[in-house]
């Protein structure tokens, strides 16, 4: 019989791991990752991207939630900028920078309260 260990001793990265292995094996048709990356080391993050890319290519609906830009703009094909509650923007990843994604939360605080409502794209 294998050797159980509790997941809170466990690296961070590992704890990551488990507990995406305990969603996935309820089969879930959308997962929503809420800053899956931190903490951990860089082979972790390499091989929850690598999992993030099977998944999404099985069919899978991935929400990731980050706030590491470099991040999102890597393993995104869309990706909607929020700023205090509130969309402010969407884009394809394709049409995507560091930049552009910091001017719209920047546009954001100065327009406040003021700003209209970002077009959703048609589904």
């Amino acid at each position: 019989m294998g050797q159980t260990q509790p997941i809170l001793d466990l690296s961070g990265g590992n704890q990551q791991k488990v507990i995406l292995a305990r969603w996935l094996a309820i089969k879930p048709r959308v997962l929503i990752l809420d800053e899956p990356t931190a903490g951990i080391d860089v082979g972790a993050k390499a091989e929850i991207y690598r999992l993030m890319a099977e998944l999404a290519a099985q069919g899978l609906g991935l929400i990731l939630i980050s706030s590491e830009l470099p991040e999102v703009l890597a393993v995104s094909d869309r990706i909607l900028v929020m700023h205090e509650g509130r969309l402010v923007a969407e884009m394809d990843a394709v049409e995507a920078s560091e930049e552009r994604i910091m001017r719209y939360i920047h546009s954001s605080k100065e327009e406040g309260e003021e700003r209209e409502p970002v077009q959703r794209a048609r589904e």
